[in-house]
């Protein structure tokens, strides 16, 4: 990120900034002391590092510290401790040092950001209402528009409830000043700003994102962080098993119209093994397909090629489509040289071994090698998709991303699945969320359904070509026959045969010696 930064932001702007040109020399010249992370001019350096080197971090002064995107830093930088603060280190020999943290909120009572705001002066941009002068600070609750219409939405004055247009909105921006709005300890100013203030973006188009985020409950968290720059508050609440229960839907032997792609989460245990088949359709909308228990001992092979026939058998649908499993995730917690040995002739059929780990930030699907199975074997971010599924399970319309249920499944499945609760601990002095298994409860629904959802990402399927070659068959209406005496009705013509016309040349890619060459049937 640091390379991308000075290649990207910082190298164009020292070209193309008039004031700045010939300030650092040319990377070209010899001993010019520009590079990449490390621009040197008359005066001082600019150097650049990532949050999550330790190295890079210590053993030089700095004066102007600038830590960009701090919620997203890691909790330790390698094993020396909290990055922000090995940084500030560095400015402990200037009496005039200044240390600037900016980010992008996250979750409330976690976020770096949110903590370093709160001790500060609170700090917020007021302008001038242009029809009674009132100064104030824009929040989101005096964005209004006509139901149905948001491309129409406008900002109101708190005081006199005038409507303001977008031009008068942006000539009182002009016009503002910055307030504190809290004492603070004297040390450190705050500053916050949403996208209200923004020049680029209309209220329109504020107004709409908050309703297609709304819409989908997943896109909502990063609406508040992003467009409103505040933390996101999780509902506390547990997801209700008995809801989830209760609007299960009978879609009989076959699956719905809806299914396009197929996945399996299978979790090993001591003297069986569980699998979830579930289907997703467009905007990753899913229906929980089948839940099947395998009992027998993991370590012996007859357990395995029950596994393998079930993974073999196709997915029917309501139109006569038959579907196979695309992409298998199997738990390498336990007996893991006999998972290995179960997948590793089957990378073909997408069956791959995984193990999950905990986590914020970590991808979904991440790949790893393995030298002790001679292969791959993925790691799995289960805080990252236990999120996504947590709150896809909280959306109560069918549509992006509802999760669908069958009658008769057990109840303890949906138990099992709502299980685990997010608390918040600390972790070398910073609040962590964490997911915990309270006392005497399972976990094996949720986690079939992490392993799956995590199949899901690694095949980064093109929805919009899945619709299209996967999609429910269409009925082709049959033109009705025309009325009358059955003499006047036209006779068939017999088909005339066709000359047959040479197939056009089609490129094959050839494999090279040790190489195989694999096609994704997702790329289209």
């Amino acid at each position: 990120m640091a390379e991308v930064f000075s290649k990207d932001r910082l190298a164009p702007m020292l070209r193309d900034t008039p004031a700045l040109a010939g300030a650092v020399q040319n990377p070209r010249s010899r001993d010019s002391g520009n590079t990449t992370l490390q621009k040197i001019f008359p005066g001082g350096r600019i150097s650049m590092a990532g949050a999550n080197s330790a190295a890079s971090l210590a053993s030089r002064p700095i004066r102007i510290l600038l830590c960009d995107e701090v919620d997203r830093y890691p909790i330790s930088a390698g094993s020396e401790g909290d990055p922000v603060s090995l940084a500030r280190r560095r400015t402990a020999t200037f009496w005039n040092r200044k240390i600037i943290l900016t980010s992008t909120p996250t979750i409330k009572r976690i976020s770096r950001i949110e903590a370093e705001w709160l001790a500060s002066d609170q700090r917020r941009y007021f302008v001038p209402c242009p029809h009674c002068a009132e100064m104030q600070h824009l929040e989101w609750s005096g964005v209004r528009w006509p139901e149905g219409r948001p491309r129409a939405a406008r900002y109101h004055c708190r005081a006199c409830g005038a409507e303001w247009t977008e031009n008068e909105r942006r000539a009182a921006i002009r016009w503002g000043e910055w307030r504190a709005t809290a004492p603070g300890n004297g040390e450190i100013a705050g500053f916050h700003l949403n996208e209200i203030y923004s020049p680029w973006v209309s209220l329109g188009d504020m107004a709409g994102s908050f309703l297609d985020a709304r819409a989908r409950p997943a896109l909502m968290q990063t609406w508040v962080n992003t467009a409103l720059g505040e933390t996101y508050e999780e509902d506390a609440e547990r997801v209700d098993h008995h809801a989830l229960s209760a609007r299960a839907e009978a879609w009989g032997d076959t699956a719905p119209l809806g299914v396009l792609i197929v996945t399996c989460g299978v979790d090993v245990q001591e003297a069986r093994i569980e699998i979830e088949r579930v289907g997703w359709g467009a905007e990753e909308e899913s229906w929980s397909l089948d839940h099947r228990i395998i009992y027998g001992d993991p370590a012996g092979p007859e357990i395995w090629a029950a596994l393998d026939d079930y993974l073999a058998q196709p997915t029917t649908r309501a139109d006569g489509e038959e579907i196979s499993v695309d992409a298998v995730s199997v738990d390498s917690g336990y007996q893991t040289q006999a998972v290995y040995r179960f997948c590793k002739p089957l990378r073909a059929r997408k069956v791959f071994a995984v193990k999950g780990v905990p986590g914020k930030g970590k991808p979904i699907w991440i790949a790893s090698k393995s030298t002790q199975a001679r292969g791959k074997i993925f790691l799995v971010g289960t805080d990252t998709a236990k999120d996504a599924i947590y709150m896809r399970l909280r959306i109560e319309q069918a549509g992006p991303g509802f999760c669908h249920f069958p009658t008769g499944r057990e109840p303890a499945f949906f138990e099992q699945l709502t299980s685990e609760v997010v608390h918040t601990r600390y972790v070398r002095g910073f609040p962590t969320r964490v997911y915990v298994l309270p006392p005497g409860r399972r976990n094996e629904a949720l986690d079939l359904r992490v392993y799956a959802y995590a199949a899901l990402q690694m095949l980064n399927v093109r929805w919009g070509w899945a619709v299209a070659h996967r999609g429910a068959k269409a009925e082709r209406a049959t033109p009705a026959t025309t009325a009358g005496p059955v003499a006047a009705r036209p006779q068939p013509v017999a088909p005339q045969p066709q000359p047959k016309m040479p197939a056009p040349a089609r490129f094959v890619p050839q494999a090279r010696p040790g190489r195989r060459v694999r096609r994704s049937p997702y790329m289209g």
